[in-house]
């Protein structure tokens, strides 16, 4: 099942997308919520009965006359209102991409223990335009990823029971600023200003009986569902990033046993999956000045058009825009100088 939120009379909306048609829970049955918030926090009692309603739409039973063409909605991200929002470093092929074109080794700690951070849950956004300052311009740059929502409350959950605490999956574009990035890097407290102005979810949230047939086996020595499904970035028209969720090393069921280690999960909390392998423009042009001293990097522009298409969970699509209030405003420019240097 596909469950979409769009905006409707300035609120978000909850739907269920069927051959293209979006249906209004209220259409499907009239206990089911009208928001996605309310539909996780009430899971195992919504699933059932939405998925009912689909068999209902399918079978014709409900007419697609109560449905609304999927051109004709304004698409926000599945989970608009998310509780929390965690990336993790999932792909070992693309940390050890990364570390190679820094010249720097691999680490063994990546094979020791899956790692995430925190970001901004309150700039999530779905397909349409990404609004960006003068200093995000700064080597502006996507990331292919997936995401899960977590369905129901936990703590401290065991990874082989943690599959069931998946309420699906969608495409992630974890936007990033990479210079300010490099720079608060630098301090090693992790990333902050360089990821927090936008991450980007959509089109919908596909649930795991719908990706059943791409299940497979996860990497030896692993727990957890694995996912067959191929994921490629363009740009402007122009193929850049392929890969596939399968390459993911740790299983979103590792990350999320050692995410509630001692710590609640809530419905709505968001869990990205971290980069694919060449599924960024910071690890593409590593790759590209290693293989060719005279290779010109490249970085997100105004006006871009990102697609993001992952097999089984869709198409995302944005353009990146200026910001209209944002002038020339700039923290990068407005860095102390060293007094030592100055006197």
């Amino acid at each position: 099942m596909k469950l979409v939120s769009y905006l409707k009379d300035d609120h978000d909306q909850l739907g269920i997308l069927v051959n293209d048609y979006v249906f209004d829970m209220e259409y499907i049955h009239p206990d089911l919520p009208n928001t996605i918030s309310m539909f996780l926090n009430y899971w195992e009692d919504c699933l059932p009965m939405a998925q009912a309603g689909e068999i209902a739409i399918t079978e014709g039973n409900i007419s697609m006359t109560k449905g609304r063409k999927i051109e004709d909605v304004q698409l926000l991200s599945p989970v608009p209102f998310p509780t929390s929002c965690r990336d993790a470093y999932a792909f070992r092929q693309h940390v050890a991409a990364a570390r190679r074109n820094r010249k720097a080794g691999m680490i063994p700690e990546f094979d020791q223990f899956p790692v995430f951070y925190f970001t901004n849950h309150h700039s999530i956004q779905g397909p349409g335009e990404i609004v960006c300052m003068p200093d995000h311009f700064q080597r502006l740059d996507f990331e292919l990823e997936v995401a899960i929502v977590i369905c129901k409350h936990g703590r401290n959950i065991r990874a082989e029971e943690a599959d069931e605490y998946i309420g699906g999956l969608m495409i992630m574009n974890d936007m990033s600023a990479r210079q300010l990035q490099l720079e608060e890097m630098q301090l090693n407290l992790g990333p902050a200003k360089g990821k927090d102005f936008s991450t980007v979810l959509g089109p919908w949230l596909v649930t795991l009986e719908e990706l059943a047939t791409f299940e497979t086996e996860c990497k030896p020595g692993h727990t957890g569902k694995s996912w067959n499904l191929a994921m490629r970035c363009d740009v402007n028209g122009i193929n850049l990033s392929n890969g596939n969720l399968s390459d993911m090393d740790w299983t979103f069921a590792e990350i999320i046993e050692r995410a509630s280690y001692g710590v609640n999960l809530f419905p709505g909390d968001i869990i990205g999956s971290g980069t694919v392998g060449t599924g960024c423009l910071l690890e593409l042009n590593g790759t590209g000045k290693l293989n060719d001293p005279s290779y010109e990097e490249q970085w997100l522009q105004p006006g871009d058009e990102i697609r993001m298409e992952i097999e089984g969970l869709g198409i995302l699509n944005n353009t990146i825009v200026n910001d209209s209030d944002g002038d020339e405003f700039s923290i990068l420019s407005r860095k102390k100088i060293n007094d030592a240097q100055g006197s």
